[in-house]
This record gives structure tokens, C-alpha cells and sequence, in this order.
């Protein structure tokens, strides 16, 4: 008997908590203004983004043209010839093709790992107080102008390379049964090898940052709770980091193999600009870039002026196909990583 009044002095209470939602009635121009600018918004972003497809397509069909005339003269064969003589005005683009591969295959080797263990030094084991001056040295780098990078090879690098490391390599790699053919030759301190680690000192600055930015946004809770079990630094990287960072260390090592593979003045100071092919890395050699760069500006015929233009598209679907085969392994680890 004595709940109903109480329950009748509690439910005026509720009711007057309860929030009461009002409706207000927009402007009909406020939603059209708001309209109009989302449309505009829409619009002018994806012309931007068509812009770039715009300057690539542009820069393709340009390329696809001017190369036309060597593609009809010499044919597919113009991929496969070794002979480069513009006095006969006869060209192939083997040798620059094999130089470009294997001055960016040799820099990727030697870039991936320093990259890799700089990176996780300064996320995981450098101290606090040397982390941010050692961090912005490394990006410091990614600003050498290349000419630096070609002149210090050319007057620095290469006399003490051929004077002291090439002779080492011929008498240790060298002598090996199948390898060694590639550390024999002349030992002048330029050529194939020099340019490679050229590559490399250039590209670790880029694929080092991408990697230690990357790493940093792994969220703290899943290392500390691999360190409470009783993992190792190691095995957090193996199994934490770097799961939780595939695609960033991928992206990071394709803008590094994208600037090695596009490099002209460096490769072009130390690479040896001669067209021959050799199994010696000591030998000279050339490179897409390093052709364009030194023959470009005195080519006279039409035929040799053209084919500076095949190589130029050669290179880019060089890239692009690198960069095509980064993305489809990328997928494929994802599909395998679904079925698990």
C-alpha cells in the first residue's frame, strides 16, 4: 500500500530525465550549399587523381611513338642484340638492359639487409637519446644530390675499391668453381659491382626510413605482450613486426629498387660507360640511364634518336612489371594468409 505513492513520486522523475528529441528543420539553401559543395569536392579531387593518369598515359604514348621507328626497323629483336654501334647506326639494347638489372639487383642485396637492421636498431634497441640524431642522419642522406654520390664514387670510392677490395675478391671469391668468373677482370675500381654499391649507399637512406616508419606504428600492446611470454627482440620482429608490416617493407624496397633502376648521374660517374658484355663484374658496362644520359643530347640520326626512346620505354616497363610483380606477391601472401 505504501509503494504506490512513492512509485507515483519516482515516475514524474523519470519523465523529466528522459531527453526529449526535437526535430529543427534545416534551411532548404544550407542543404543545397552543402550539396553544391560535396559535388565540387567530388569533382576537383578526382581530377586530380585523373591528372595522373593523364601525364602517365601522356608519357607513354610519347614514348610508344618516338620508339616506333627503331621497333620497325630493328624489330624484337632490337631487345636481344648486344651490338650498339651508332657510326653503323645498328642498336640493340641487351647490354644496357643487363647493365640496369644488375646494378639494381646488386644494390638491392647489399640495401635490403642495412636497411632492415638500421631500422629495427632504432625502433627496437637504440637508446632514446640517440635515436632522433641517428634517425635524421639516415633521412639526411636521402637528400645527397646524386652528382654528389657520382663524384664521390668516381674520386673516393673507386680508386680505393680497385686498389684494395677488388684485388681481395679475386683472391678469395674469385677462385671459386662457378661464382668466381664474376670476380675476375680488369680491376680499374669502375665498372659493374662499383655501381651497384653506389646503388645501394643511395637507396639505404630511402628504404630505411620507409621501414622505420613503418615499424613505429605497430601497436605497442602486441610487443609487450610477446615480451611477457618471453619472446626475444628477434622473435618479436620475426613474428610481430614484421607480419604487422608487410606491406609498408614492401613498399619501402620497391621505392628503393624504383630509384636504383631509374639512377642516371651516379651510374653514369663510376659504371664504366662501355658497351660490352661480360660475366665480370669488374668490367664496365652501361646502363639504360647511363646511355640515355651520355648519348641523348649528341644523337643525330633519326634511328639512333629513336632507339634512345626504345630504351627509355624499355625501362619503364621494366618498372612497371617489378612493381606489378611486388603487388601480385603481396596478394598471393594475403590469399595464402586467409586460408590459414
Amino acid at each position: 500500500m505504501n509503494s504506490s505513492p512513492q512509485l507515483a513520486m519516482v515516475k514524474p522523475d523519470l519523465e523529466t530525465a528522459v531527453p526529449q528529441h526535437v526535430s529543427l528543420p534545416i534551411a532548404p539553401n544550407i542543404v543545397r550549399k552543402q550539396k553544391l559543395q560535396d559535388f565540387l569536392f567530388h569533382k576537383i579531387t578526382l581530377g586530380f587523381a585523373l591528372c595522373v593518369l593523364l601525364v602517365l598515359a601522356g608519357i607513354i604514348v610519347s614514348l610508344m611513338i618516338s620508339a616506333w621507328p627503331a621497333f620497325k626497323e630493328f624489330g624484337p629483336a632490337f631487345v636481344t642484340t648486344v651490338e650498339w654501334d651508332p657510326v653503323g647506326d645498328k642498336y640493340g639494347a641487351l647490354i644496357a638492359i643487363v647493365g640496369t638489372l644488375a646494378t639494381s639487383l646488386i644494390a638491392l642485396l647489399i640495401a635490403f639487409p642495412l636497411s632492415f637492421g638500421i631500422a629495427v636498431f632504432l625502433t627496437e634497441i637504440c637508446p632514446a637519446w640517440l635515436r632522433r640524431p641517428l634517425g635524421t642522419a639516415v633521412e639526411l642522406l636521402a637528400g645527397v644530390p646524386s652528382i654528389i654520390y657520382g663524384m664521390w664514387g668516381l674520386f673516393v670510392f673507386a680508386p680505393l675499391f680497385g686498389d684494395y677490395v677488388m684485388p681481395l675478391l679475386a683472391k678469395t671469391l674469385g677462385q671459386l668453381p662457378w661464382i668466381g668468373q664474376l670476380f675476375r677482370g680488369p680491376m680499374m675500381g669502375m665498372g659493374i659491382l662499383t655501381a651497384g654499391i653506389i646503388l645501394a649507399v643511395m637507396i639505404i637512406p630511402f628504404i630505411s626510413s620507409v621501414m622505420r616508419d613503418v615499424f613505429e606504428v605497430v601497436p605497442q600492446v602486441l610487443k609487450e605482450s610477446a615480451y611477457g611470454l618471453g619472446c626475444t627482440k628477434w622473435e618479436v620482429v620475426r613474428k610481430i613486426v614484421l607480419p604487422y608490416t608487410r606491406n609498408g617493407v614492401v613498399g619501402g624496397v620497391m621505392l628503393g629498387l624504383g630509384r636504383a633502376l631509374g639512377e642516371t648521374m651516379a651510374v653514369t660517374f663510376v659504371i664504366g660507360n662501355a658497351h660490352k658484355l661480360s660475366w665480370s663484374l669488374f668490367a664496365p658496362g652501361n646502363s639504360i640511364a647511363s646511355t640515355l644520359a651520355n648519348e641523348f643530347a649528341e644523337a643525330e640520326s633519326k634511328l639512333h634518336l629513336s632507339s634512345l626512346y626504345a630504351l627509355g620505354l624499355i625501362l619503364f616497363v621494366i618498372t612497371f612489371i617489378v612493381l606489378s610483380a611486388a603487388k601480385l606477391m603481396l596478394l598471393g601472401m594475403a590469399r595464402k594468409e586467409g586460408a590459414k
